[in-house]
């Protein structure tokens, strides 16, 4: 073989082991994408935005992020940014728990309210400095749900049939393979009432209103953002904007504040199907992994 013949093969070699190196990383990106983080300089002074804008299915992302800022001394305030009809209740609580701990910790927390802040949205709320709502948000639907699928009717159309084997008498409660019996109906009418009353004594130490006044509208109903100022639910009616200006001044920062918020950089294929992964993974967790007990609005929609 020519020395020219062996150049020419050298290079379509290196060519096609270069494209190949290229092919993955495409491949990479498009699939995977990379997951970006603000930027947080140790110096000046910043306000940063937590954004809820899904059921509450899992604590773990804005415990995180909260958990975060609380710690960043360049961060003199956060703004709260609710965007949910509620969810599970425990997740509901540690959410709670946490903006609560980073307002008794000195860093002020102030909650823009979107379009629905209602059950679990309306709680993670309640441990704010402040809360913002819209004219027309939807919030309130103060109360607790349990709601359980039943299988047991089709199962028999088609032939199906279940053995359960249990060492009490309430183990199977909520089963989808048998109705539930009024034993059970009143045993979880118990369980109900407890995270119930949970909630409404959250309303009624963060909100400083009586208890009776708050049972008479914790019976599920939603509000306005309007009527919820005018029952003393929210602090007042506001924009965004107006959180943030709020935020930055008890924060003690002057002038026009600089906003930080993490983000998640989309993919090619996110971008062309025009949904994200985390689109995808909550419409399966709405779908499938819905926590049983919920401080949730269940919408007509």
């Amino acid at each position: 073989m020519s020395n020219t013949a062996k150049w020419v093969l050298g290079i379509f070699a290196g060519l096609f082991v270069l494209g190949c190196f290229f092919f993955l990383f495409l491949i990479s990106v498009f699939l995977f994408g990379t997951e970006d983080d603000d930027t947080i300089a140790t110096g000046g002074e910043r306000v940063a935005v937590v954004e809820l804008n899904e059921p509450i299915l899992s604590s773990h992302e804005i415990v995180r992020q909260f958990k975060k800022y609380r710690e960043n001394n360049s961060i003199k305030a956060i703004v709260f940014r609710v965007e949910s009809p509620g969810g599970g209740v425990s997740a509901s609580q540690e959410i709670y728990e946490e903006v609560k701990k980073t307002r008794d910790g000195g860093k002020p927390v102030v909650v823009s309210m979107g379009s629905v802040a209602a059950s679990g949205g309306y709680y993670v709320a309640c441990g704010a400095n402040k809360i913002f709502a819209n004219p027309g948000t939807l919030t309130g639907s103060i109360g607790a749900i349990l709601q359980f699928l039943h299988y047991n009717e089709l199962m028999n159309k088609i032939g199906v049939d279940a053995s359960t084997i249990k060492t009490g008498k309430f183990k199977d409660t909520g089963s989808p393979f048998r109705k539930t019996t009024e034993e059970e109906k009143k045993y979880l009418d118990l369980v109900l009432a407890d995270v119930y009353d949970q909630f409404v004594s959250t309303v009624v130490t963060e909100r400083k209103l009586k208890r009776k006044f708050v049972e008479q509208y914790a019976d599920g109903r939603i509000f306005t953002g309007r009527q919820a100022l005018e029952y003393g639910f929210v602090d007042s009616l506001g924009t965004m904007e107006d959180a943030v200006s709020l935020a930055a001044k008890l924060g003690g920062i002057s002038g026009k504040p600089k906003v930080v918020k993490e983000y998640k950089r989309r993919t090619f294929l996110e971008r062309m199907l025009g949904v994200t992964a985390t689109d995808i993974t909550g419409l399966r967790n709405e779908l499938f992994h819905q926590p049983v007990l919920q401080y949730k609005f269940t919408s007509p929609y």
